[in-house]
């Protein structure tokens, strides 16, 4: 069981240090946590604001997070002139495995005499163009919460009378993007500004989930009523160039099958196609929604069950059990002549989906796929639906 350490260090001014988060323990140890793009953009505008306005250069600024709590940020390289300052923080996602920890987010910022604060993307920074994201097109890729959290802490510097324009970017973060959901969502050029908390729990699983959930919500907006599970971006391009499916109906689930299964039906989506390796779609047929292997293992056993009821002897299934692989496995029952075992893992796979989600009126679909792609398992509802669209599925 998770258990949060609230451990912070926290001074007589009731604000914690950015170093002093504390800890989460998971899976056998102790991991940092650390703070969010948002976090990162916010210190950046309030420190280069506070030194456009009184000439002070600060080494570290007091962010006001969603939940109130006041947080210390270090930041580096404050400088401008006399219309522009700008600031950069380094994201320090602590120990969480986040692509975006160790890249700089700058601020600049620049006093209107207007009110209002205006908050813009630069360099970096993706820009939304697809509908269903918390952001509308035509925007840059900074979230809800990031943009409240920083026109809060920029106005306790500006006070009532003026306003901002603050520009964030992100040198590297158009590299950065390639390597997360952003191009399949829609967002180009960079990455985004995110953030809830302004604090990155490490490993969380719920905001990975959440993250991916963003892509049922999007497919749905753009008027689908099908959408195609596929684990990651491999199975995203098999679909895409060996099944003939159109890019804006996938998206990818990772572990959380069951999870993405309720988002479509919640969506209220008419049909499913889950398209992914055997290795873990086979788990579909032994009722296991959450295929990570720390979860539920179980593939060659379920192979074997089912095997069984084909007239397998004892022997082959006892090989089956005793392979590593699920390649291995896949070898051992070709050769034997049991091919018929895949489209029969497929179909007990695509029952199980419909008693996962209790109901018969959503269509589902499931492809049990090799390494390379290619089909291994196909079940009714599959067939059905590749006939229905045209897609390569036979």
């Amino acid at each position: 069981m998770e258990e949060i350490l609230e451990e912070s260090l926290v001074n007589r001014e009731g604000i914690v240090k950015s170093s002093d988060l504390g800890t989460v323990w998971q899976n056998g140890r102790f991991w940092r946590k650390g703070i969010t793009t948002g976090t990162c953009a916010t210190a950046g505008a309030k420190a280069a604001l506070k030194f456009l306005l009184t000439g002070e250069k600060v080494s570290e600024v007091a962010v006001r997070l969603p939940s109130g709590q006041l947080l210390m940020v270090p930041v580096k390289d404050l400088g401008g002139d006399q219309n522009t300052a700008w600031c950069t923080v380094i994201k320090d996602g602590g120990d969480d495995p986040d692509i975006t920890t160790g890249l700089p987010i700058v601020a600049q910022v620049q006093v209107q005499e207007s009110r209002e604060i205006q908050i813009v993307g630069g360099p970096g920074v993706g820009q939304v163009t697809k509908p269903g994201l918390p952001v509308p097109p035509g925007q840059a890729a900074i979230n809800p919460v990031p943009r409240k959290m920083i026109k809060e802490n920029v106005r306790e510097v500006l006070g009532r009378d003026l306003g901002a324009i603050i520009k964030i970017s992100v040198p590297g973060g158009e590299k950065i993007a390639l390597k997360t959901l952003n191009p399949q969502l829609g967002i180009i050029g960079g990455i985004s500004i995110l953030g809830t908390s302004g604090i990155v729990e490490p490993m969380s699983e719920e905001a990975f989930r959440d993250s991916l959930a963003v892509r049922v919500r999007q497919i749905k907006a753009l008027g689908a009523d099908t959408l195609v599970l596929v684990p990651g971006k491999i199975g995203e391009k098999a679909a895409a160039e060996k099944y003939n499916i159109a890019p804006q109906l996938i998206a990818q689930m990772s572990n959380f099958v069951g999870f993405m299964l309720e988002q479509a039906q919640k969506e209220g989506f008419q049909e499913v196609l889950i398209l992914g390796h055997l290795g873990k779609t086979v788990k579909l047929a032994a009722g296991i929604f959450h295929t990570h292997s720390r979860q539920a293992d179980g593939r060659l056993e379920t192979m074997a069950a089912y095997l069984g009821t084909l007239g397998a002897t004892g022997s082959l299934i006892q090989e089956v059990l005793d392979q590593t692989t699920t390649e291995g496995a896949v070898t051992l029952i070709k050769n034997a002549g049991f091919s018929e075992l895949f489209d029969l893992l497929a179909e007990k796979g695509e029952k199980r989906c419909k008693q996962f989600l209790k109901t018969d009126s959503l269509e589902i679909g499931l492809v049990m796929t090799d390494l390379q792609g290619n089909p291994l398992g196909i079940s009714s509802g599959a067939k059905r639906l590749g006939g229905k669209h045209r897609w390569h599925i036979r």
